[in-house]
Parts: structure tokens; C-alpha cells; sequence
């Protein structure tokens, strides 16, 4: 093709000879272009643009680099008019509104390919929506506090505050290189005082609310180092991570939250939310309800409270078992002869030792309990390791004939056993151990309970129970009040003064926030670094103005991630966390993307948050309906609830769509299995293999990791391959739930397929269009079949693309679909018919989400097209592909226009019948296939040569007919 350098005396006479033909024609191009101000010479020049310019003739490769710098300045240029605020609250607005929102990062300084993988499904999903005429919330920001900062800070004498913040700029950078677009007005980061004000305020509205307390909770302790370490903080065998100290259990004074209040809210309105079932699954069993019987056992002067769902088994409870924190175990309370033995086992057990974790290890307390329905039957309390600390009542009964954990318990402590009372039948003279419920044995320890079934032996138990004071029928949870503060640094304050004479004191709204103080030295040893603060602990006690101390905790990262969606909705407020109003017309989230690792506390814990504030009045149809009579918003309030629907009672998240791991490809030594370095790896063959010794590695997709060298680093892939290239492979790969093997090589393929689009493009800008497809549908009837099949294909695409972007999720199948509609394009003859132009614009479309700056340039190209632009719905549609209309499906053209229908002959395959018209019915297939060139054969008498009697047919329109014949 013939290049015109820019500017040159060939151009320039170019530009003067496609004018001249242009006002000779007075094509409707160049109307349409000179009515918005493009002169015709920005005619000719728009009407030479190509995709083509960005491909090298000699490589073959896109120019990636210059394609996505054009539209990144492109985009900060359209940004600004694009329509993201919320406006007064309206049924319109509701309506119209749709909120993606994806988890926010940890600010670690650099991205990873599970963040790729994430961010381009959200952003995906933000583009597509906004073509679908939605106005899209897509905010973005920076779960910003919590403990590797500090282990920077300590590790490279740098602020953690400096360090985040210098990983946000650098990860800000990243997400604009993958092409994701978010709401950066909207921008939130919880490490801000700006924003852990807010956080704070959550806490006081709790307290105020009855939602916090305080009470000694274990932590893990270094004695070493004198400080509380994070799980994370300690190793598989239970050492500090920087001291090498076994690590103790202590007890410290820690702020909870009651969730537990909402257990029963949090489970029952998980059966309205569409989200993955596993994730439902394990909310579930983490919250877990259980329905059953509280029993007393009975001590001089004192009860031992047991919880069970087994009542029907409570006649063979052989012992009594208690945490080693039940208030039994204590000198004072013990037999002297006991107490140096159980306090030993009690002390090991805290510890987490080798012995304390064995699940059968326990000590005999020398204290015996009454039976709760049989006084004078005595069973033995134990102190066991099994018995969580704690947990409900610290206390339960051992069942060893009707539990395996009981069973071994007994077993490893020489513990008499009791008989079984459950089994198949009541006169079974076989029972043993069992687990399952059945029928109580008619025997003499189960009294009148004997010949009941299991269910109806536990609600009469219970009521005798009951009736005598020593039991009642409880609901109980899984679930544990959420424990707040740590002891830490990097973190929202506790925002509580501890006074002498007034206690527990809230600080006032007014002092909001309690900033963390500046220049503290940190080392990771002393205990909480805030603690050492002296001129920050000391303060003025808000009530009596005498001296008082600052609460030295700092409030879990998970406070900070519990309600960040709210806040990106109103960022900029400084009079209060949100607007009610802006929060109701946008919550609950339409789509909330991010990993499956998240699916337990994170989710919980938000939609906690958000109950509470939904319950006061914070927003939502609740607060809206409290003022609705005075203010009349009726209209308003009932397009609040339909918006509610599917999300009841102030849950956050409509939708879950969770996305699995990229896993990397990994080479291990096949004799030692040691990880190989990319260098220690020959990939030039056929095969790799170990540069050393020229065996061949062992291969596997594995978690990338630093220790693995399977990591990709997403800056390389972006500039090695481009964005959108990364982005389609990414999507393209599995489905989005699924873990995704990250493999470089096949995504050449993709690169092949952008150009491949690109040529499409480029050659049909070169094909006069006989005419706008608006005028071309009116004449539908006398379309040829090749233009009815192409209209048919375009549909099918629009139709499969748009499901899997609006509910299936399977987005590797909707790239299918493209791929399948490009390469059917390529077949096209007659491309100058206004359907292949309809065709070629909803591809460019469609791919546009996936691929956005690729999906600008075709689009350009064609809206700068004196053919393809006649297709426009609208001039204003050419500035960005992301402000056309997404391809509206037409239903009446998914039909084919023809189809292969196979000819049996009683039941067998004999011929088809090809390119048959789709509309034909049974009648008319039966005469086609006696009509067709191999019918004789089967259908007449091979002797005589007369027609055979057709007694039968079996006809699956389109697909199949079947004679039967004699």
C-alpha cells in the first residue's frame, strides 16, 4: 500500500483530489462531517486512516506502546465528560445507576497477575455496562494500613507511611498500564486521616449502638521480644517469625464487636444473595447455627453448663470435659491433690505445645458432676485440649460410644466408657459405637426415654430438663464476637481515652481524628509502639478534664475494609462518612469482583457493617421510609426496594463473582525436585530441558511465588505482548471462578487475532456500502442468504456476549464467540451489503471492553470511514467507542436461514440434505428427501424399482427426518 508521508506535496494533492470528488459526489459522509465543523481536508486525512498504521510491515508486531499512549491521553481528555456523579436522589437515578466494584489492593508496591486477572474482569464489566447506557460507579483504592508496612519500616528504616504511600503511586501507574478505568475522584485510601476518621466514627456509633465491649482475649505473645505477634507472625512450629521464640498464649483486655447479634440476619438472608454456592457453603458453616439443649451437671455449690445437639445421647455420657480457661480450673477450686498436675496440663495446652495440640490430651481434675436427669449418677471432669477456650460454655460431654473424638479420648486416657443407648432398633442386643441418631434401647440407663426415635428423645429430654432447672432447648453459633484491636502501630487509634475517675471514655466527635503521632521508632519488640508514645498517650479526660491515657490499640485492617463501598460514594465529604441519600441510590453493589480467599471474614464482616448501618437509619430504603410520609417520596421509595431486591435487610453485595489463581509454569530438577531459576532452563528446543545436565525438567502449574520463579511480572508481559493482548489472554484463558494457568506462548495467539481484526477493518473501509442498514432492514424480505446468515451470526454473537458479560461469567466463551464471528466475516463475498457493516461495527463493539484501546482505534478507523461510518447511529458515537450503544439484539434473526437436515431411513443414516431453507416444514422435508439423487436407492424396491410405502415419519424440524418404511 502506497504511504503518503505526512505533509508532502503528494499528500496535499491527495487531500485536494478526494475534496474535489467529494464536492463533485456531495456524499452523505462528507455532509455529516462538515456539518460538525471537519473541514475536507481533516477529510481526506480521516478517510485514509488505517489500523494498519500500527502493525510493522517487516514484523508483523503492533506498535502496543504508542496505540495505548494515543488513548490514554485520549481517555484523560474524554474522562471528565463522561457521567459518573451521583445526582440527587431519584427513581431515575436508582434505576439508572449500576455499582462494579472490585476489592481494593493492599498497596505492596507492585502488581501481580492475580490483580491483572482481577481488575481487567471489573473493568470489563464497568465498560460493558456503561455501553448498555448504565451510569457506572467504578471506583478505586487502598487497603492501606496493616502489618508489612511495619515490617518495611522496620526492615528498611523508612516510615510506614512513606512506604505506602510510594507504593501507591507506583501501583496507580500499573493499573493505568493495564487499561483499567476507575473513578480516581473517587479514590479512597484507609491509611488517610481523612478517611480512618470515618473509621473511627463506625467504632463510636457502635459503642453508642451496645455493639462494643471489652474482656480479656489470648493473643500470641513473644517473650523475647515482649510483644503480640499476628498469626501470620508465627511459623508452622509455633516460633516468632523474627525472634525464634516459642510463643506463648497470654491474655489481654481486647475490644469485640457484637456480630453475634446479627448471626441470625447474616445466615438467613444468605439464600437471597447470587453468589457462588461454596461461598454461601462456607459463610454459612463459619457463622453455624446450631438448634440444641443446654445441660447442667451439677457441683457442690456450682453447675458445669454443657452445649449439645445430641440430647438423645446424654444417658451415655461416661465424663464431663472444660477448657483449660473454665473458671473449674484454678487453684481455689481444684483438690489440693490435683492441682499441680491439671494446672501443669492447663499451662501446656495455653502454650500450644506439642502436647497441648494433641486433640486426646488431657488431666483428670478429681472433681465429679451429677448427671442432669440422673442426680445420683456421678461422671469425672476433665481439663481437655479439645474443649476450645473461649468457645460457648467451655464445657462439654463426653459421649465415646455415639462420638469418635470421645471415643479416642477415652481410649487414650483409660477413661471407663459407658454403654451405647442409641441404635437401629430399641431391642437391638448388638448396639455399639454409632454416630448417627436412631432409636433409643430400651434399657434400663434410658429410663422413659427408651423405644423413642432420637428426634422426638431430644425435645422430651429437653422438657424435663427444663421442668427440673437443670437444662433449656438454645440456638447457638459458630460464629464469635469480632475481635477488634491490635497491638500495632500502622493502624486506625482506638479512638478511646481510659480515664481514672470516668473509665472508658469516648473521644467526642469534635476530636476526630485521633491521628497517629509521627517519627516512632519502630522495632517490633517492647509490645504496642503506640504504648512508648508518651506525649500521644497522655491527654485530658473529655469529662473531667483530669489526666487520663489514650487506649494504645489499633483497630483491625478488616474495620477499615468493612465499609469502603460506602465511602467511595460520597469521598470528598468532610461533614459525615456519606450522604444517606447518594448511599441509597447506589447500594446495594450490582457486582463485586475479587479472590475466593476473602469469601469468609472480609465478606462477613462488610456485611455486618453494612446491616448495622442500614438498621440505624445510615441509608437505605429503612431511613428513607422514616421520613417518606413527611417528605413525600413514594416514588422514590419504591425504586429503593426494587433496587434492595435480592440484597435484603442492608446487604452489601448482589452479586459475588469471586476469580481463582494464576498459577505459573513451574520446572523442578527431576531427581531433586529444587526449583529451577528461568536461566538454569533451556527453552530453545523442542522440549525444555536442564541446561546442566540436559534432562528434562518436571513441569506443573503451581501458586506463583518468589520461591517457585514462576512469577510473571505483569509491567514485562504489558510491554512484551500490550495490554489488550494481556487482557484477552487473561480472560481468554479459563472461566473466570476457575484457576488460570498463565501460559506466554499461546498468548501470540491473541496478538494475531488484534491484527487479524485490524485487517477486517482496514479492507472493508475500502468497500462503498450499498446503503445505511437502517434502509437495508426495512427491505429484509429480499435480503440474499448470505446476508441473512450474516445478520443471523452477528446475533448469536450479541447474544452470547452479552449473557456471558450480564450473568453467566464466562467470559473465555464470549471471546469464543467474537473469534467465531471474525473468522465468519472473513467468508463474507458480498461486503458491501449494509449487514457485513452492521456486522463489523458490533464486532468492534463487543471486543471494545475486553480490548479497549484495539476497540477505539477500529472504531475510529470506522467512524473516520466514509463507508462504514454511514452504519453511525449517532456523530457523537465516533469521539469513543465506550459512548456508542451496545449492539441491541434482534431475536427474530437468531433463526438460520439455512440448515443441514439428516435423512434417516427406519433409524439408520443414509444421506442429508444440505443448505435447506429453515422454514420448511414436515411436508415439504419428506418430498425433499424422496426428491434427492440417493433416495432410489432406499427408498424404492431394489428389484421392481417401485416406490417403497413410507408408513411413518419422524421429524426434528431442521435437524432430522426420519421414514419409516415398509
Amino acid at each position: 500500500m502506497l504511504r503518503l508521508q505526512k505533509g508532502s506535496v503528494f499528500q496535499q494533492s491527495a487531500f485536494r483530489a478526494l475534496a474535489k470528488v467529494s464536492r463533485e459526489t456531495q456524499s452523505p459522509i462528507r455532509s455529516l462531517l462538515c456539518a460538525r465543523g471537519v473541514s475536507t481536508t481533516a477529510l481526506a486525512r480521516q478517510q485514509a486512516q488505517r489500523f494498519q498504521q500500527w502493525i510493522d510491515n517487516n514484523t508483523g508486531k503492533l506498535n502496543t506502546q504508542g496505540l495505548e499512549a494515543k488513548w490514554k491521553e485520549r481517555w484523560a481528555e474524554l474522562r471528565p465528560a463522561w457521567d459518573t456523579k451521583i445526582d440527587a436522589l431519584s427513581p431515575e437515578e436508582v434505576e439508572r445507576l449500576f455499582y462494579v466494584l472490585v476489592m481494593f489492593p493492599y498497596p505492596s508496591g507492585a502488581l501481580h497477575m492475580g490483580h491483572v486477572r482481577v481488575y481487567t474482569i471489573s473493568d470489563m464489566l464497568a465498560r460493558f455496562q456503561r455501553m448498555r447506557g448504565r451510569k457506572v460507579v467504578h471506583p478505586m483504592g487502598w487497603d492501606a494500613f496493616g502489618l508489612p508496612a511495619e515490617n518495611a519500616a522496620i526492615e528498611r528504616g523508612v516510615a510506614p507511611g512513606t512506604w505506602t504511600r510510594e507504593n501507591i503511586v507506583a501501583m496507580k501507574k500499573q493499573l493505568m498500564d493495564i487499561l483499567a478505568d476507575f473513578d480516581w475522584e473517587r479514590e479512597v485510601s484507609t491509611c488517610d486521616a481523612d478517611y480512618y476518621r470515618w473509621t473511627q466514627h463506625l467504632f463510636l456509633q457502635l459503642m453508642r449502638h451496645d455493639m462494643i465491649y471489652r474482656a480479656e482475649a489470648e493473643v500470641n505473645w513473644d517473650p523475647v521480644d515482649q510483644t503480640v505477634l499476628a498469626n501470620e507472625q508465627v511459623d508452622a512450629q509455633g516460633r516468632s517469625w523474627r525472634s525464634g521464640a516459642a510463643v506463648e498464649k497470654r491474655r489481654l483486655k481486647q475490644w469485640f464487636a457484637r456480630i453475634t447479634a446479627y448471626a441470625d440476619d447474616l445466615l438467613k438472608d444468605l439464600d437471597q444473595l447470587q453468589w457462588p454456592t461454596h461461598v454461601k457453603t462456607m459463610q454459612s458453616n463459619w457463622i453455624g447455627r446450631s438448634e440444641g439443649v443446654e445441660l447442667k451437671f451439677a457441683l457442690e455449690g456450682d453447675d458445669i453448663t454443657v452445649f449439645t445437639t445430641r440430647a438423645d445421647t446424654v444417658f451415655g455420657a461416661s465424663y464431663v470435659a472444660v477448657a483449660y480457661d473454665h473458671p473449674l480450673i484454678g487453684e481455689d477450686r481444684l483438690p489440693k491433690d490435683r492441682v499441680d498436675e491439671v494446672m501443669h496440663a492447663a499451662r501446656k495446652m495455653k502454650a500450644g505445645s506439642s502436647a497441648g495440640a494433641d486433640l486426646t490430651y488431657g488431666a483428670f481434675t478429681g472433681l465429679y458432676a451429677a448427671h442432669p436427669l440422673d442426680p445420683a449418677r456421678h461422671v469425672p471432669v476433665w481439663v481437655a485440649s479439645y474443649v476450645v477456650p473461649g468457645y460457648g460454655t467451655g464445657a462439654v460431654m463426653g459421649v465415646p460410644a455415639h462420638d469418635t473424638r470421645d471415643r479416642d479420648f477415652c481410649a487414650s486416657n483409660g477413661i471407663p466408657a459407658a454403654q451405647a443407648v442409641v441404635a437401629d432398633a430399641a431391642d437391638d442386643s448388638n448396639a455399639g459405637f454409632r454416630t448417627e441418631p436412631g432409636t433409643l434401647l430400651n434399657a434400663e440407663v434410658n429410663g422413659r426415654f427408651g423405644g423413642m426415635t432420637s428426634a422426638d428423645a431430644i425435645q422430651a429430654i429437653a422438657k424435663e430438663a427444663e421442668t427440673a432447672g437443670r437444662g433449656r432447648t438454645v440456638v447457638k453459633y459458630r460464629l464469635r464476637d469480632w475481635l477488634l484491636s491490635r497491638q500495632r502501630y500502622w493502624g486506625a487509634p482506638v479512638p478511646v481515652i481510659h480515664c481514672p475517675s470516668c473509665g472508658v471514655v469516648p473521644v467526642p466527635e469534635s476530636e476526630l481524628p485521633v491521628k497517629l503521632p509521627e517519627n516512632i521508632m519502630l522495632s517490633g519488640r517492647g509490645g504496642s509502639p503506640l504504648a512508648n508514645a508518651e506525649d500521644w498517650v497522655n491527654c485530658k479526660c473529655p469529662k473531667c478534664a483530669g489526666s487520663a491515657r489514650r487506649d494504645t490499640d489499633t483497630l483491625d485492617t478488616f474495620v477499615d475494609s468493612s465499609w469502603y463501598f460506602l465511602r467511595y460514594l460520597d469521598a470528598q465529604n468532610t461533614q459525615r462518612p456519606f450522604d444517606a441519600a447518594l448511599a441509597t441510590a447506589a447500594m446495594p453493589v450490582d457486582v463485586y469482583v475479587g479472590g475466593v480467599e476473602h469469601a469468609i471474614l472480609h465478606l462477613l464482616y462488610a456485611r455486618f457493617i453494612s446491616k448495622f448501618l442500614w438498621k440505624t437509619g445510615a441509608y437505605g430504603s429503612k431511613q428513607l421510609a422514616d421520613s417518606e410520609t413527611r417528605n413525600g417520596k413514594s416514588a422514590i421509595l419504591e425504586a429503593v426496594r426494587k433496587r434492595e431486591k435480592g440484597a435484603p435487610g442492608g446487604e452489601p453485595f448482589k452479586r459475588l463473582l469471586t476469580q481463582g489463581m494464576v498459577h505459573g509454569l513451574t520446572y523442578k530438577d527431576p531427581k531433586t525436585g529444587r526449583f529451577l531459576r528461568p536461566e538454569e532452563v533451556d527453552l530453545t528446543g523442542i522440549h525444555p530441558t536442564v541446561r546442566a545436565t540436559g534432562e528434562r525438567p518436571a513441569t506443573s502449574y503451581e501458586k506463583m511465588s518468589k520461591s517457585k520463579y514462576n512469577g510473571v511480572d505483569p509491567t514485562m508481559a504489558v510491554a512484551s505482548y500490550g495490554a489488550d493482548a494481556t487482557r484477552l489472554h487473561m480472560l481468554y484463558l479459563a472461566p473466570p471462578q476457575d484457576v488460570l494457568e498463565w501460559d506466554t506462548q499461546s498468548i501470540v495467539g491473541m496478538q494475531r487475532w488484534i491484527n487479524r481484526l485490524g485487517r477486517l477493518v482496514d479492507a472493508a473501509c475500502d468497500v462503498p456500502q450499498a446503503g445505511t442498514f437502517d434502509d437495508a432492514l426495512s427491505m429484509r424480505a429480499q435480503w440474499s442468504r448470505e446476508a441473512r446468515e450474516t445478520y443471523r451470526q452477528t446475533n448469536v454473537a450479541i447474544q452470547r456476549v452479552t449473557e456471558a458479560l450480564d450473568s453467566s461469567f464466562a467470559f473465555n466463551t464470549a471471546i469464543a464467540s467474537l473469534i467465531e464471528l471474525c473468522n465468519y466475516l472473513l467468508t463474507v463475498a458480498d461486503r458491501s451489503h449494509p449487514t457485513y457493516a452492521h456486522a463489523l461495527l458490533a464486532l468492534i463493539r463487543m471486543v471494545s471492553p475486553m480490548a479497549p484501546s484495539v476497540g477505539e482505534e477500529l472504531w475510529e478507523t470506522a467512524a473516520n470511514n466514509k463507508h462504514l461510518s454511514r452504519c453511525l447511529a449517532s456523530p457523537a458515537s465516533a469521539k469513543t467507542v465506550f459512548s456508542a450503544n451496545w449492539p441491541a439484539l434482534d431475536k427474530t434473526a437468531l433463526k438460520p436461514a439455512a440448515a443441514t437436515v439428516v435423512v434417516q431411513i427406519n433409524g439408520k443414516v443414509r444421506y442429508k440434505l444440505e443448505d435447506m431453507d429453515t422454514d420448511l416444514d414436515q411436508a415439504a422435508l419428506t418430498e425433499a428427501a424422496k426428491s434427492h439423487p440417493n433416495a432410489a436407492k432406499w427408498l424404492n424396491d431394489p428389484v421392481s424399482g417401485s416406490p417403497k410405502a413410507i408408513v411413518k415419519v419422524i421429524c426434528v424440524p431442521n435437524k432430522i427426518i426420519n421414514l419409516i418404511v415398509k
